[in-house]
C-alpha cells in the first residue's frame, strides 16, 4: 500500500468524541507518513457510503465503533478469525476490491492486560454480553471466566457464540477475580454494584473518557491493579495502524497523544 495521502478514519455515531484521531494522527506524524485520520459521524446510509468508498480505494482504512459494528460485520467480503469468533468488526481494510474485516479489540485487551500487569492466572468476571464482552471472552479464553449480564440468556448466548468455557451467573454477583467491564456503566456517573467492585481483585475497564470511572478509582485506592479504557484503546490502535500500513507504530508516540488526567 502506498503511504502517500493515506486516508483513514473512524466510523460511528457519535464519533466526534473519539480519541482515535489523536492517536493515529500522532503515529502518522511520528513516522512521517503523509495522511489523515478523521471522525465520520454519519447515519446508516452514510456508513455504507464510507465502506463503499473504502472498497473503491478512495479511503485506505477505517475503524468502526457503535452503532455500526454489526453493519460492518455483515458488509464485509472477508473476515478474520477473531472477527468471526466475536461477531464484530472494528477495523476494515480493502484488498483487491474486497472489504476485509478485523477485530483488534481482542489483541487490545491482551496488550493492555500485560501492560498494566494484571494477574496472569485466576478467575475473571466479564460484565456484559455485547461485542466488547465477546472480545474479552476470546482474549481471556484460557482463564476461569464467569459472565454476568442483565439478561441471563444474553450471557449464555455470548458464551456459546465465542466457544468459551465460561459460565453465566446472576447480575450483581460478587466474584473474587479481575472484573472486566464490557458495559457502559461508569459513563456519566453511573456506578456498579458496590459488592462487585469490593470483591474484585483487579479492574479492567473498557469505558474511556477524560477521567477514571468510580470503579477504577475505588480499585486504585484499595491497591488493586487497574487497566483503563484508554489502555485498551491504545493497544488496539497499534494493531489497527499496522493492519492499514504494514508499519509498526511507536507506542510512545501514540501514548503521548492521550489526554493527561
Amino acid at each position: 500500500m502506498t503511504h502517500k495521502g493515506l486516508r483513514l478514519g473512524i466510523l460511528g455515531n457519535p464519533a466526534k468524541h473519539s480519541l482515535s484521531p489523536a492517536l493515529h494522527r500522532a503515529a502518522l506524524a511520528d513516522l512521517a507518513i503523509e495522511g489523515s485520520y478523521d471522525a465520520w459521524e454519519v447515519d446508516v446510509d452514510g456508513a455504507k457510503q464510507v465502506l463503499e468508498d473504502l472498497r473503491r480505494g478512495s479511503i485506505d482504512g477505517c475503524n468502526v465503533t457503535m452503532p455500526f459494528k454489526g453493519l460492518a460485520f455483515d458488509y464485509m467480503d472477508r473476515r478474520s478469525e477473531l472477527a468471526e469468533r466475536t461477531g464484530a468488526v472494528n477495523t476494515v481494510v480493502a484488498a483487491d476490491g474486497e472489504l476485509v474485516g478485523h477485530n483488534t479489540d481482542v489483541g487490545g485487551i491482551v496488550g493492555a492486560w500485560r501492560y498494566r500487569h494484571l494477574p496472569a492466572t485466576g478467575r475473571v468476571l466479564v460484565l456484559g454480553a455485547g461485542s466488547a464482552a465477546a472480545a474479552a471472552l476470546v482474549a481471556l479464553e484460557d482463564r476461569d471466566i464467569v459472565v454476568a449480564a442483565r439478561s441471563a440468556a444474553a450471557a449464555r448466548a455470548v458464551i456459546r457464540k465465542t466457544g468459551s468455557r465460561g459460565v453465566a451467573v446472576a447480575w450483581g454477583t460478587p466474584i473474587a477475580g479481575v472484573v472486566v467491564n464490557a458495559t457502559p456503566i461508569g459513563m456519566n456517573g453511573t456506578r456498579h454494584t458496590p459488592a462487585v467492585v469490593e470483591a474484585a481483585t483487579g479492574w479492567f475497564e473498557m469505558v474511556y473518557a477524560y477521567g477514571t470511572t468510580d470503579a477504577e478509582r475505588t480499585s486504585l485506592l484499595n491497591g488493586k491493579p487497574v487497566s483503563s479504557g484508554t489502555d485498551m484503546l491504545l493497544h488496539q490502535a497499534l494493531l489497527a495502524f499496522r493492519i492499514w500500513t504494514g508499519v509498526e507504530p511507536r507506542f510512545d508516540a501514540m501514548a503521548a497523544a492521550l489526554p493527561v488526567v
